[in-house]
Order: structure tokens, then sequence, then C-alpha cells
């Protein structure tokens, strides 16, 4: 989306990202840093940026974080906007 004040493009998606394997995969001590890795690959992935480049909203990571750190949510929806300068925010999507 491009406008007159020099702003160029930003992609916006919506992804409802799957957190099953999160539960399983790590020791139960593990699960909460997994599931946020788990997350900054998933939108590094599908946004074609690098890992290195995701931010992720806090009001994400404490939802995550919500229940502790073994007990994490089985997925999460997310807002994700790519910037031009490969940036990319993950936002969590309010619940309606």
């Amino acid at each position: 989306m491009a406008d007159t004040t020099g702003h160029t493009e930003e992609l916006e998606r919506e992804y409802v990202i799957p957190l099953r394997r999160s539960q399983f995969a790590p020791s139960r001590r593990r699960r909460a840093g997994h599931a946020l890795d788990t997350v900054r690959r998933f939108v590094a992935r599908h946004m074609k940026g690098r890992v290195e480049d995701v931010w992720i909203d806090p009001r994400l990571n404490e939802s995550i974080w919500e229940h502790g750190i073994q007990h994490i949510p089985s997925q999460v929806r997310v807002k994700v906007i790519r910037f031009e300068d490969g940036l990319i925010e993950v936002d969590l999507m309010d619940r309606a």
C-alpha cells in the first residue's frame, strides 16, 4: 500500500498457529519457550523472512505464558505484518 508520504508496501496476514507439538516435543519445563520459537519459525517461513527479524508483541508472549511454563494453548491466532525493511511484527488477534 504505497502512499504519498514515502511509506511503501507492507504485507498483512492472519494466521492460526498450531502449538500442539510444543506440548509434547520438549520437556515440561521448556514448553512455553518452545512455543515462542515455534511461532517465530512459522511466521518466518510463511512471510518469507528471517527468524531474527520476527518481533513478537508482549501480549502474545503473555497469552502463551498465561497458565505457566507447562500449560500452553494448543493454538494461537495472530496478525502478522511484514514491513519493507524486512521486519516482521506478530500481534495477538483479539477474541471476538
